[in-house]
């Protein structure tokens, strides 16, 4: 199980969804339980019948950035594409960053923004290429104040990169969540797409509770894991907020012996990381590098609604950790077998 071979998988390319479905509830939920191993798919619409009164339903609220900016470098005119990541102080000018082609952007480098990947068009506002940093990524700093403004105006939704298209208007509403809140993320917390309001409000009229917590999905969650044993990989960090009124409900919950239903890895990965041993939390800001993988005990989350993952990625391994691996290999292949759609926007598994 420590071998990243063990998770890889072969998906045939026209099973990536590249865009979502029509609505949000058309997508299909593989309902996997983990004690006994059966497995069937339904609709996602009918997720409320596996919640009960008393359960609590938990959701990442952070809401994906604007992030991806094209410019011109000043010279050369060059094309450069810019992956914002986060701001090095709150209402600084200096942001971190991913830039592309990067090998041939060096410190002192002048880049002005245009609007589109192939427009001819550069504005008059431009940032400063300022340090590289030792995992890749570059510091920046714009010649504009306000640069959650200067997103909205010249910036695109990042697509990640297995999505091989240019953006368009409708992913601004469909990468991101209905109950996104605060802005920070650099990709959408996948599994959190097929909610609607109707459905959240079915949920909640079901006397089922609703819990908010934030985690800002970084760039590192794009990132492959090069080492061939994965106890050797360095996992990302991720900026997370849970604040006193979830941890509340959360352990409200746990005491009355209901079921915590994680909506995502991201929610995962906050739960567990400020869960003590009996399952109870508090509330905390921070940052998170935690690493689930087979052989983690869960602490806090008894149910997890999830998207399809890449191979060999680190989420993968979270769900392989949740239910037995060779349980969700056959799960996948399952999946495989009934042309469910992977991915961002695919379809999901509900695992319980």
């Amino acid at each position: 199980m420590d071998q990243l071979s063990s998770y890889d998988y072969t998906l045939p390319e026209e099973l990536i969804a590249y865009y979502p479905t029509p609505e949000r509830t058309a997508s299909r939920m593989l309902v996997l339980e983990r004690d006994s191993g059966h497995m069937e798919i339904k609709k996602f619409s009918e997720i409320c019948t596996y919640l009960n009164r008393g359960d609590c339903l938990v959701l990442n609220n952070t809401q994906v950035i604007k992030g991806r900016i094209y410019g011109k470098k000043e010279i050369t005119n060059a094309s450069v594409e810019v992956m914002l990541i986060s701001p090095v102080s709150t209402d600084s000018k200096q942001w971190s960053c991913l830039l592309k082609p990067g090998k041939r952007v060096k410190p002192g480098t002048r880049v002005y923004i245009s609007p589109t990947r192939n427009s001819s068009y550069v504005s008059d506002i431009y940032f400063t290429v300022k340090t590289t940093q030792n995992d890749g990524s570059y510091i920046i700093e714009f010649n504009y104040d306000n640069i959650y403004e200067l997103m909205e105006k010249f910036g695109h939704i990042p697509l990640p990169p297995y999505i091989k298209r240019e953006d368009e208007f409708s992913d601004l509403e469909r990468y991101q969540t209905v109950y996104s809140k605060i802005k920070g993320a650099v990709a959408a917390p996948t599994a959190g797409l097929h909610f609607t309001k109707e459905i959240l409000e079915a949920l909640a009229l079901s006397a089922v509770n609703i819990a908010e917590l934030t985690l800002h999905v970084g760039a590192g969650t794009f990132r492959p894991v090069s080492s061939d044993n994965i106890i050797e990989h360095k996992m990302h960090s991720e900026e997370y907020f849970i604040n006193s009124e979830t941890a509340e409900l959360i352990n409200k919950t746990k005491a009355a012996n209901k079921k915590v239903f994680a909506v995502g890895t991201t929610t995962v990965r906050v739960l567990e990381s400020v869960a003590s041993s009996d399952g109870f939390i508090e509330s905390r800001k921070g940052w998170t590098d935690i690493f689930i993988k087979p052989k983690y005990k869960f602490k806090t989350v008894d149910a997890m609604l999830t998207n399809f993952h890449l191979p060999k990625s680190t989420l993968l391994m979270l769900v392989s950790a949740f239910a037995d691996l060779n349980l969700i290999k056959e799960a996948y292949r399952y999946a495989i077998s009934e042309r469910m759609r992977f991915y961002s926007y695919g379809d999901c598994m509900l695992i319980i």
